[in-house]
C-alpha cells in the first residue's frame, strides 16, 4: 500500500509543481499577457492532435474493443453526466455552454497523466492496456461530446438548421476530431507508423500536459478560485465519488466483471477532471474559471479518495 500512496503523491505533486510554476511566472510578469492564450492554442491546435493520433495509430483497433472495460468506464460516464446535467439545470442554473461544461468537468478523468502510471504500478501491463482504452474513451468519445455541445451554445439563437450546419463545420475542422479520425483510420490501414513520424508525435504529444498545466496557472494569476465554491465541491464530489460508485455498480452488479478490467475501470473513472477541461473551456471562452477550480480542488482531494479506493479494491 506504501508503493501506491507513494505512487499517488508522485503523480499529483507534480500537477501542482507545473501549474505553481505558471502562477509565479504569471504573478513576474515574465511573459505577456497573451502568453496563456497562446499557450492554450498551442495545446489545442498542435500537442493534442500530436498525442491523439499518435495514440490511435499506435493501437490495434483489436485492443480497444474491450466491451464489458468500454460498458462499464463509459457508462459510469454516461449516467454521472446525465446525473449532474440534470442537477445542474435546476440549482446551478446557466447558458447550454455552462451547463454542458459542469456536466463534462464532472467526468473527464485525468487518466493520461494519472491514470496510465497508476495502472501500470497496481496491475503491470494489462493495467496498461486498461489504460490506454480507458484514455481512447475520454480523450475521443468525450472530448467530440463536449465539442459538439460547445459548438452548439457558440451558435444559439440560429435557426435549428442552421446550429446543425455550423456544427457540422466546426466539428469536420477541430484539431482534436480530426486527429482522432485520422489515427483511426491509420490503426486501421494495419500500417506501422515510420519511425520520425512516431518521435514527433510522441515528443510533440507529451507537450499538452505540462503545457496546460502550465497555462492554468497563468490564468490563475489575479483570479479568486472561490468563487462558485458550492458547484465546484458538487461537481468534485461527482467526479470522486458517484462516477466510480456507478462504474462499480455497471462492472459487478450489471455486467458480473471481475479481475484487474474492473478494477482499472473504477480507478480511472475516479481520477480528478484532467486539465483538457481547462484547455477546452477556454478555447470557446465558457466556464473556465469554475473548470480551473474544479481541476485543482479534485485533484487535492483525489489524494485521499484514491487511497480510499485503492483499499477498498484491495490493491496492495
Amino acid at each position: 500500500m506504501r508503493a501506491v500512496m507513494n505512487a499517488i503523491l508522485n503523480v499529483v505533486l507534480p500537477v501542482f509543481g507545473i501549474m505553481l510554476a505558471g502562477y509565479l511566472v504569471g504573478r513576474a510578469r515574465i511573459l505577456g499577457e497573451d502568453s496563456g492564450r497562446a499557450l492554450n492554442g498551442f495545446v489545442y491546435y498542435v500537442a493534442l492532435p500530436a498525442l491523439f493520433f499518435g495514440s490511435m495509430a499506435d493501437v490495434p483497433l483489436a485492443r480497444i474493443f474491450n466491451w464489458p472495460l468500454i460498458l462499464s468506464f463509459g457508462g459510469g460516464l454516461l449516467v454521472t453526466f446525465l446525473f449532474s446535467i440534470a442537477v445542474a439545470l435546476v440549482f446551478f442554473r446557466g447558458r447550454f455552454g455552462e451547463v454542458s461544461m459542469h456536466g463534462l468537468t464532472a467526468i473527464f478523468s485525468n487518466t493520461g497523466y494519472m491514470g496510465v502510471p497508476l495502472l501500470q504500478i497496481a496491475f503491470g501491463q494489462q493495467g496498461v492496456l486498461a489504460a490506454v482504452i480507458t484514455t481512447v474513451i475520454t480523450a475521443v468519445v468525450v472530448i467530440g461530446i463536449g465539442v459538439i455541445l460547445l459548438e452548439t451554445d457558440r451558435h444559439q439563437g440560429s435557426a435549428p438548421r442552421v446550429i446543425a450546419r455550423n456544427v457540422s463545420l466546426g466539428l469536420a475542422k477541430n484539431p482534436l476530431i480530426l486527429s482522432a479520425l485520422a489515427g483511426i483510420l491509420y490503426s486501421w490501414s494495419g500500417l506501422p507508423l515510420p519511425q520520425p513520424v512516431a518521435t514527433f508525435m510522441e515528443l510533440t504529444g507529451n507537450a499538452a500536459a505540462p503545457a496546460a498545466l502550465f497555462a492554468i496557472g497563468l490564468f490563475m494569476v489575479g483570479k479568486s478560485l472561490t468563487e462558485g465554491m458550492r458547484e465546484v465541491v458538487w461537481i468534485s464530489s461527482l467526479k470522486l465519488l458517484v462516477a466510480p460508485l456507478v462504474t462499480a455498480w455497471l462492472a459487478y452488479s450489471v455486467l458480473g466483471m471481475q479481475g484487474v478490467d474492473a478494477k482499472a475501470a473504477i480507478i480511472q473513472a475516479a481520477l480528478p477532471t484532467g486539465a483538457l477541461m481547462f484547455v477546452l473551456a477556454q478555447q470557446y471562452g465558457v466556464y473556465v474559471q469554475r473548470a480551473t477550480s474544479v481541476i485543482l480542488v479534485s485533484t487535492v482531494l483525489s489524494v485521499l479518495t484514491l487511497s480510499a479506493l485503492f483499499v477498498l479494491l484491495g490493491v496492495q
